[in-house]
């Protein structure tokens, strides 16, 4: 994807999200599975990260993730396309009284080269495939290295290019969802809030390739490559039992071949050398 036709892509997302960011909250607060992602992410980070650090987060939405950095102590610049969703983050953080502890700021991930707030940063931070919205993934990863301290880390959750549970759909006969990541490097079609955008896929082979020369991989998660991905509504709910035996089956194989790579996501956390 060529600067022009990526920068028009991000101008569509960030329509697509700031449309979304008044209900945003309320459509996921209260999903199940959502709610395991999240503990999943959070669980992985806080193994790594020393108390009172620093993090940068990108496509921060209306800040869930900050807010709970905030209130463990730590200090996050939290960033995103969406004017909606910063919003959204500000008034949140005011309400929980963090907002001492978050600052914001309006940058695309494509762009960190023109942060107000370069840190450097013990972390930096992507959630829930933000990244899967730009062609242009090895510029954004590019810009990593300097925004760091010496040792400082990268975790990023990001959309393969093949998901175990999306595949099985093709049984149920949903064959476009089945496929969607299959030949996929031209992006493919996500829809929200009535504006489509293009999503690309990302397997982790390419991440590490573009960040080898400055940074060590410390270890891949699979994300729900056991438990069924959210968007297989009420799951949790219905099958209290199954998802119980789901989640305890993927807490144990999460970090495995094959499961660290066919989840409907993966965690990748690398350290700067």
């Amino acid at each position: 994807m060529n600067g022009a036709s990526s920068h028009i892509n991000e101008q569509f997302a960030e329509a697509a999200f700031s449309n979304q960011s008044v209900i945003f909250d309320e459509l996921y607060a209260a999903d199940t599975i959502i709610g395991y992602k999240r503990k999943r992410v959070r669980d992985h980070i806080l193994q790594y990260l020393k108390p009172g650090s620093s993090i940068l987060e990108l496509n921060s939405g209306t800040g869930e993730d900050a807010l709970f950095f905030a209130q463990k102590g730590f200090k996050v610049h939290a960033t995103d396309i969406s004017k909606g969703m910063q919003q959204q983050l500000c008034e949140k953080m005011v309400k929980h009284g963090v907002h001492q502890s978050v600052s914001n700021e309006l940058c695309s991930y494509t762009q960190l080269e023109q942060l107000n707030n370069k840190g450097p940063y013990d972390l930096i931070f992507s959630n829930f495939a933000g990244l899967n919205c730009t062609g242009e993934l090895d510029k954004v990863l590019s810009s990593f290295a300097g925004l760091l301290n010496p040792g400082g880390m990268v975790t990023l959750v990001v959309l393969p290019k093949f998901c175990l549970w999306e595949t099985l759909l093709v049984f149920k006969g949903k064959f476009k969802t089945a496929f969607r990541r299959f030949f996929s490097s031209k992006g493919r079609k996500a829809h929200v809030e009535g504006v489509y955008f293009d999503c690309f896929y990302y397997n982790p082979s390419y991440i590490k390739k573009c960040l080898k020369r400055d940074f060590e991989m410390l270890s891949i998660e699979g994300l729900c490559t056991i438990v069924p991905p959210s968007y297989i509504e009420g799951f949790a709910e219905k099958h209290p039992r199954a998802y119980k035996l789901l989640t305890g089956w993927e807490d144990k194989l999460k970090a495995t071949w094959p499961f660290k790579y066919v989840g409907d996501y993966y965690i990748i956390s690398l350290r700067k050398k």
